[in-house]
């Protein structure tokens, strides 16, 4: 893949319970363009998880073009899962955990692994709610789409 731009992709997800209503948010930044988009979106019986991945997704498959993508994101579970290789692990054992249980979220994680194989992708973890400016207005955006959820 030659890739033309650099994408910075930050992205979160809130739930008001554990299931409960949720809500995902990613903001793409491309400075070489100077432009940013706003993505967000939710679902009434949802877990944080799942909005965290729902987030990856969402932003990953709005990049049309190749591109060098960084995901930033407060979410250890997606962040340490292709970092620490949890992903290719599961794979290779067909879908179990290392305790041998059926690994959450299978359908979203096999929505998100080509995604993540089409562009160069890193991931960043940040701490969340500690000042970080993309991080904070993911939140909001994702918190707004919880509340939208509500029943």
């Amino acid at each position: 893949m030659n890739a033309t731009y650099k994408i910075d992709l930050h992205t979160d997800g809130a739930c008001s319970g554990n299931p409960g209503p949720g809500g995902w948010a990613a903001i793409l930044v491309c400075e070489q363009l100077g432009l940013e988009r706003e993505l967000s979106g939710g679902e009434a019986l949802t877990t944080n998880n799942r909005m965290e991945l729902l987030a990856a997704i969402n932003g990953l498959e709005a990049i049309k073009k190749p591109a060098l993508v960084t995901i930033y994101t407060d979410s250890r579970y997606l962040a340490d899962a292709f970092s620490k290789h949890w992903v290719d692990n599961w794979r290779s054992n067909g879908w179990k955990t290392s305790k041998r249980e059926p690994v959450l979220n299978r359908e979203l994680w096999e929505r998100l692994i080509p995604l993540v194989e089409r562009f160069s992708v890193r991931f960043v973890w940040v701490r969340g709610h500690a000042g970080n400016s993309y991080n904070e207005r993911c939140d909001a955006l994702a918190v707004a789409q919880r509340k939208m959820h509500e029943v």
